[in-house]
């Protein structure tokens, strides 16, 4: 990884933190891109301490606000003249609706739409360091999810705790549909598109809804949550391993045994797949 430029979303903390870290000790040219300049500048302090050599910059975004997305996509293109990985990690868990900048739900906008806009809006970098790589953080949730009307996704609604992992899990299979769809659309212009669960993380995303809280809480000592680090060995292998270089349109999975049930029906829609692409273009404006 010496001397590639890799993108990471929300890497002040749990697992983007680690991939931030697994990168850095790779020696690549590290962007982060967090909402907390802070906790950004922390990290950036911390992973400089662990990995010396490494090149990291920050660029302060909140991924729910497709201005803000817009912005720090042009900041990269003046710094950088091109990318080789895009791990979109940053992710909400809202125990209760609330609305983004433009209106939209936002776990929806923070999870899905943020995500969408800054992957197109990198595409032409992406595409000058072929072959790269887009590693979408999602969820073995997306299995609950058994319809997505393409019109009304991102429009916000009244939810308790329960309801919120219903909007959670429909944001994680928006981000396997775009995982999928991206594959097809761009398989030829060498960029591969990968989605991945990290298993059962005990990070603040987690234990943010107190039911999930106390879910995680019990398994916390059982081989089915893991620790931030080991939720970043999957993601950190799509990022950099040769071996994977090529694999496009996949989901890959860190939770134990799941790789023996069938895949979710609706990952393989492929009218839904485009009608989900073509609704995140109208809403982010990407074709104005």
């Amino acid at each position: 990884m010496d001397g590639k430029v890799c993108v990471v979303t929300g890497a002040t903390s749990g697992i983007g933190k680690e991939i931030a870290r697994g990168l850095a000790l790779k020696n690549a040219r590290l962007a982060i891109v967090c909402r907390n300049p802070v906790k950004g500048k922390a990290t950036v302090g911390e992973l400089r301490k662990c990995a010396p050599k490494a090149e990291i910059d920050l660029f302060e975004a909140d991924v729910s606000a497709l201005a803000d997305v817009r912005r720090v996509a042009d900041e990269l293109h003046s710094r950088y003249p091109r990318v080789d990985v895009l791990v979109n990690n940053a992710g909400i868990h809202d125990p209760r609706p609330a609305v983004s900048a433009e209106g939209f739900d936002r776990m929806i906008a923070t999870n899905h739409l943020g995500p969408f806009l800054l992957t197109n809006l990198l595409l032409d970098l992406l595409e000058r360091g072929m072959p790269s790589r887009i590693v979408m953080i999602a969820s073995e949730s997306h299995r609950g999810v058994m319809w997505i009307d393409p019109l009304t996704f991102a429009r916000p609604d009244a939810y308790g705790t329960v309801g919120s992992m219903a909007v959670y899990a429909r944001s994680k299979m928006l981000n396997v549909l775009f995982a999928q769809e991206a594959a097809k659309r761009w398989r030829d212009r060498g960029v591969a598109a990968n989605a991945v669960c990290p298993g059962m993380v005990a990070t603040k995303l987690a234990t943010d809804a107190p039911l999930i809280g106390r879910l995680f809480a019990a398994g916390a000592h059982t081989p089915f949550v893991h620790s931030p680090a080991e939720g970043a060995l999957m993601p950190l292998r799509l990022a950099s391993d040769p071996a994977l270089e090529h694999r496009t349109g996949e989901f890959f999975s860190s939770t134990p045994g799941m790789s023996l049930l069938p895949s979710a029906f609706l990952r393989f829609n492929t009218r839904l797949q485009g009608a989900v692409w073509w609704r995140s273009e109208q809403l982010v404006a990407l074709t104005a």
